[in-house]
């Protein structure tokens, strides 16, 4: 057993609320958030998620051994398809969402599950997935990942018509999974963020 002392302060630094949680999300964390379809809000909540955007901050920074992050989407909005080197495991926390996958970024997903809340989903690394919100309404997932370095290398990797897209928009990352803005970058980030916040309560 340690004989390390927690301090009131550490411990209060360690809880979310989550009213203040919903006031520090990113529009553009990600080059396809910029796509119609593909518009959500994400949330870093413990340790550096998955991001190409490097104006965000885990609301947890303490280190630990996994990452988590939510994500908020209007209906019919969610990330494109990509894949990652590392597991994602997602809990619905509202709503209903369509999880579709496949081993190949230019071929049609080979599979689909739709999730009622509290269900959960687990993808293996390097499987190619998206998944978006089939409610009538914005909903909300939870994401626990494995630990993993970002602004290391490509993370994630896009289907090639998802990064072609992004780019129409003047949006890429470079190779070290970092987000090149483009010049009206702040216009378009203010449109997406007034386009979100609406629906989220």
């Amino acid at each position: 057993m340690s004989d390390s002392h927690i301090s009131e302060q550490e411990m209060q630094s360690r809880i979310v609320r989550f009213a203040e949680l919903k006031q520090r999300g990113v529009p553009l964390m990600f080059i396809d958030s910029i796509i119609p379809g593909h518009h959500r809000m994400n949330y870093a909540v413990i340790g550096d998620t998955a991001s190409e955007n490097s104006e965000f901050s885990p609301y947890i920074s303490q280190p630990h051994k996994f990452q988590i992050g939510m994500v908020n989407a209007p209906p019919g909005n969610g990330p494109a398809y990509h894949t990652h080197d590392y597991v994602e495991m997602f809990v619905v926390l509202t709503g209903r969402w369509r999880f579709y996958w496949g081993n190949e970024a230019d071929q049609a997903p080979e599979g689909e599950a739709i999730l009622e809340q509290w269900d959960m989903i687990s993808l293996p690394p390097r499987l190619w997935r998206g998944f978006e919100n089939v409610s009538e309404e914005h909903a909300w997932i939870f994401a626990v990942l494995d630990p993993h370095d970002v602004f290391m290398g490509k993370d994630p990797y896009w289907a090639p018509h998802v990064a072609r897209q992004a780019e129409t928009y003047g949006f890429r990352a470079n190779e070290f999974g970092k987000m090149i803005k483009p010049p009206d970058y702040e216009e378009k980030r203010r449109q997406v963020e007034e386009l979100l916040v609406k629906g989220i309560r």
